[in-house]
Formats: C-alpha cells, structure tokens, sequence
C-alpha cells in the first residue's frame, strides 16, 4: 500500500483499514469470511469491529476470530452500547458494571486473550453530548492496567470528553462521524493532529449511502478513479493523522475501496473537496 503508515500506540499500521461492521450483510458466513481474509490480503492490517456487529446470524467477531489473525493485524472492538436480542442496532447504553464483562465477552467472541485496542463509545445515533465519560473510561484504563486491553479511544465524543478521559488514561484514537464531503468535526481533528492521535471516522464514504456532490465527482473524472476511492484518499490526504476503515460485505467493492490506496490527489483536489459546494 503507498498512503503511508501510522503508530497507532505502539503498532505500526497502515493508513487504509478495513471496518466489519456491514461484513455480517454477506451472503453467508463464507462469503463473509472471504470478504475479510481478502481484506487483509490487500493491505489491511487494522480490523475495527464490535461484539454488536451481527446480522442474520453471522457476527463480525465470530468471522474476525475465524479468520485466526496474527499478531501483526490490529484489532479495534468497541463497548459501551446496547443492543438487545430484538433490535436492529444498539438502543441504548449498557450499565457502568457491565462494561468489564462486555470486554471480557470481546475477548472470548474474538479468541484473544488481549484486545489491541478498545474504544468507549457513550453515545449512540443521536448527537453526542458532554455527559461525563469519567466512571465508565475508569473501568476500561483499570482494564488497560491489568493487561487486558493494550490501548484506549473514544467514539462519538465530544472535546470536553476527550479531555476527562486524558485525565484518566491515554487516549490513542478517535472514532467520530466524519467525511471529506461534510468535515464537521475539524475541531476534533485538529486535537488530534496536535496531540498525535490517530482520528478515525466512521462512516468516511458518507454513511447510507454515497454523497450526491460534484465536487466529488469532478475530482473522480479528473483521475479517472471512483466515488468511494475519492473519499478514501480525499480523507487520508486531508490530514496525516486521518485512519480510513471502509466496511462492505462485497468483494467488489472491497477491492475498489482497497484501490484508494494507490491514489495521490493533489492540494488543490482537497481544497475542492473541502471548499464551499456549488
């Protein structure tokens, strides 16, 4: 891969990763676990996943552990939501005290006996508020002390929350919503570019769907590249703190997500597709 690399902690990794949320939308669990393993075949060696990550009886966790990687892929899970037997995604947030055995639950669905890295997420689909972070990122840095967990982020937080939980332990990632079409959390970013940590955006193809913006679209004609690989390389180019972990359940839009890596866009591309949309 040639979009560069990054400490993330202390594992270096590339920049363009792979996010396995949609991977349980396959067709079955070996279409799945193809998916993934090429995944990793083409450079990804940073998996972003959850416990709650399941669909139609596959699991992102069961296929990440069937998958049996070594210890050079990075691993990131997340706690903190809630998701009942019935719902189609996380309702709401799971109990202080239950956040030990949701990282123990990680542990045994992902066969690992350490998880590389750990985000507390405190909010769910709706807008992230400064509600205090401190006894929940407490449970997690007692974890990170025992061995457990190696490094600590934060998902769907704001800055007043980053700033507690540095008090508590340090925090290596950010995941929040972002994309190079709608760059609303540039505050955030620029913590993180100051401070060296790593800023991962969920949803950097624009989230249910690709983004309808012609500055996208110019910038894909002029390099003769893809939407998605556009958005991708626009993010990456953006800001050499900026991770990108696309998710897709299919092959063939994996291995055209994959080909972002490959794709240089210049300082005038970022600034059309940062700049004001016509």
């Amino acid at each position: 891969m040639t979009n560069g690399s990054w400490i993330l902690g202390d594992r270096k990794i590339d920049r363009l990763g792979f996010g396995a949320m949609r991977l349980p939308l396959a067709a079955d669990f070996d279409a799945a676990l193809g998916v993934l393993r090429r995944a990793v075949e083409l450079g990804a060696d940073h998996v972003d996943t959850a416990a709650f990550y399941h669909q139609q009886g596959i699991a992102a966790n069961d296929l990440i552990r069937e998958a049996a990687f070594g210890p050079d892929v990075v691993v990131a899970t997340k706690v903190g939501p809630y998701r009942g037997p019935d719902d189609p995604f996380p309702t709401g947030q799971l109990p202080a005290d239950e956040l030990r055995r949701e990282v123990e639950r990680n542990l045994r669905e992902l066969g690992r006996d350490r998880l590389d890295l750990v985000y507390l997420r405190p909010g769910g689909l709706e807008p992230a508020d400064d509600h205090s972070v401190a006894e929940r990122f407490e449970i997690l840095a007692e974890l990170r002390g025992e061995g457990v967990i190696r490094h600590l982020g934060l998902s769907h937080v704001t800055l007043a929350q980053v700033e507690e939980a540095r008090r508590i332990a340090p925090v290596v990632a950010i995941q929040n919503r972002f994309d190079i079409s709608q760059p609303a959390d540039t505050a955030m970013l620029a913590v993180c570019e100051r401070d060296g940590i790593a800023y991962v955006p969920y949803f950097p193809l624009g989230g249910f769907g690709l983004p309808d913006d012609p500055r996208v679209a110019a910038v894909a004609a002029r390099h003769g590249a893809s939407v998605p690989q556009v958005l991708l390389a626009g993010l990456l180019a953006l800001s050499p703190v900026a991770l990108a972990i696309p998710g897709t359940s299919s092959r063939a839009h994996l291995e055209e997500n994959m080909g972002a890596a490959a794709l240089r866009l210049t300082e005038a591309d970022v600034a059309e597709l940062t700049g004001p949309a016509d």
